[in-house]
């Protein structure tokens, strides 16, 4: 004799999740943002893909086609700008939001290269730079 054992509440609501995941992918080197980021998205149920290097982020975005990207900027000096660009040229990869960022300015490294300007520099005529 084999009886029908009906799924559970708890059962159903995990496959639900499971099948509504959003996928997002973070590209950053810093093992502390890293872990940063996956405690607070672990919380929302996200579907997380980590990238350590621009190397070949583009490539794995595109083949994973995230709901969310989370870019560091800086990541291996500056190339985040060009997986960016990359990103929003591409018409298979143009639609995914792609939230941007860095953690260089705020790094002592960073606070030490910056100076008062001199007096020359602060009264120097500029050009104006305008944006659309």
């Amino acid at each position: 004799m084999t009886t029908n054992v009906a799924p559970t509440a708890d059962c159903l609501q995990n496959t639900a999740l499971a099948a509504t995941a959003q996928k997002v992918v973070i590209v950053n080197g810093s093992p502390e943002m890293l872990e940063l980021l996956d405690t607070m998205l672990a919380a929302g149920h996200y579907d997380v893909v980590f990238i350590e290097s621009s190397e070949h982020a583009y490539s794995q975005i595109k083949r994973v086609q995230p709901n969310l990207v989370i870019l560091c900027v800086r990541i291996d000096d500056a190339d985040g700008f060009q997986v960016l660009s990359m990103l929003k040229l591409d018409h298979e990869t143009s639609g995914i939001p792609v939230l941007t960022y860095t953690t260089e300015y705020g790094s002592q490294d960073a606070q030490e290269e910056i100076s008062e300007p001199s007096e020359t520099e602060l009264f120097a005529a500029k050009p104006a730079v305008w944006m659309n």
